[in-house]
């Protein structure tokens, strides 16, 4: 299984205080080293974290895939195009948010990615939607094209006892019914070491992005020690 490390959040604490530090470029540059299979980063609107300059000094200082998140729009899309960016997912965005609350709404988005997904295509750009884990999503997913979902974990991450085995019980039946379809499938958000474990053996699931979580344990532990521990429970 592949381990992608989002760094969105070391250039959140530089830019709490301005200036160039700490650098994201030197977190994905250590992530690399320690085991990461690629480097996630969601370039928002509002440029909270990530800029533009760190994508492109990302893109130059590494050599395993960057996987650009952005959200459904026009300029983000032509960014990942100019920008020559190998492997895009959508994602949902609002500015009051803290981070991303759920998945991709496919209904309200339909008409903009049947138009649009096909310019990231014909650039050779992979491309995965970023969804609540409900099989509905799927068939949408299929009549636009799409060959690659990463499932949004938030719900598993902030729910214990029964209500966590149920939800993963449903995580788990979707990615089933999603591969069977063809549909390459990951997985991500909110996951620590122990909701980690309880996911990792789910039949076809094939990645996870972990971002929050990894930083925050790197400020402890330091980060190469944190993502070698997340690989060595992921396999």
């Amino acid at each position: 299984m592949r381990l992608g490390v989002n760094i969105d959040h070391v250039a959140t604490l530089r830019n709490a205080r301005g200036g160039i530090h700490p650098d994201p470029i030197k977190a994905a540059v250590i992530s690399e080293k320690a085991g990461a299979d690629l480097i996630v980063a969601h370039l928002r609107e509002d440029r909270r974290h990530i800029n533009e300059d760190d994508i492109a000094n990302i893109i130059k200082n590494i050599n395993i895939p960057l996987q650009l998140e952005v959200a459904p729009t026009r300029f983000m899309f032509n960014f990942a195009i100019r920008n020559n960016i190998k492997k895009v997912c959508i994602v949902p965005e609002k500015r009051q948010e803290l981070t991303t609350e759920g998945g991709l709404n496919l209904k309200y988005n339909y008409n903009f990615l049947k138009e649009m997904l096909p310019s990231l295509y014909e650039n050779n750009i992979e491309v995965s939607l970023f969804l609540d884990p409900d099989i509905d999503n799927i068939a949408v997913c299929k009549e636009l094209g799409v060959n690659a979902i990463e499932f949004h974990t938030g719900e598993i991450a902030n729910a214990f006892g029964e209500e966590e085995k149920l939800l993963i019980n449903k995580l788990k039946n979707v990615i089933e019914y999603a591969a069977n379809l063809g549909i390459s499938v990951r997985a991500g958000h909110g996951l620590n070491f122990d909701k980690t474990k309880k996911i990792i053996n789910i039949k076809y699931l094939e990645e996870l992005n972990i971002g929050h979580f990894i930083i925050g344990e790197s400020i402890f532990y330091g980060l190469s020690e944190v993502i070698k521990k997340m690989k060595k429970i992921i396999g």
